[in-house]
């Protein structure tokens, strides 16, 4: 990519569920509004032929990237090379996604569902839109595209909020503290 590029990934196996499509129909537009936009899509699956045919036919081909099935090792520079995460998933406990690019000072763009809701805070660390909607994430990635400050922002409060969160150290010592809280009731019994 380009200094010139806005890059918005999004970390998904190629699956059914996973909202690629919304992403792409939602890149149409992004694209006529930002042609600095470009698409990056981290992971592999089934989907991933359907994926491109629908890319080109909506004539975006030169703005997408696949990169096919990544170690987790990589995930952290990969997502240094966006500016964005997309997260369309229907259906998903917290994606992992989710927290790696808010600790990583990147904004969110997300479907409202399950554990995205939980980290994805409106105004503080990017966008929860309905599912499914088109028009609201092609809107939010055009906002975001040409809003540098705004990404760093919304960046920095998901790096704030979330790095001491999402810790090794913190998860254990809460889930510690639930596991003493349910004994504790049960011996209660």
């Amino acid at each position: 990519y380009r200094d010139e590029h806005v890059v918005v990934g999004k970390i998904a196996r190629l699956f059914h569920l996973k909202g690629h499509e919304y992403v792409i129909d939602a890149a149409r537009l992004v694209a006529e509004a930002c042609p600095q936009v470009r698409f990056l899509f981290v992971g592999d699956g089934i989907l991933r032929r359907p994926l491109e045919d629908r890319i080109a036919a909506a004539g975006l081909s030169d703005r997408f990237q696949f990169t096919g099935l990544v170690p987790p090792s990589r995930i952290p520079e990969l997502i240094g090379a966006m500016d964005v995460l997309v997260h369309a998933s229907l259906r998903e406990g917290l994606a992992r996604a989710l927290p790696q690019a808010l600790i990583a000072g990147r904004p969110a763009v997300s479907y409202d569902v399950d554990g995205a809701r939980e980290v994805v805070l409106p105004g503080e660390t990017g966008f929860l839109l309905p599912p499914k909607s088109i028009e609201p994430m092609a809107n939010a990635l055009i906002e975001l595209a040409g809003d540098e400050s705004l990404r760093r922002g919304l960046g920095q409060g998901g790096r704030d909020r979330f790095t001491e969160q999402f810790r090794h150290e913190h998860m254990t010592r809460e889930l510690r503290k639930l596991y003493e809280t349910v004994l504790a009731e049960r011996a209660g019994e």
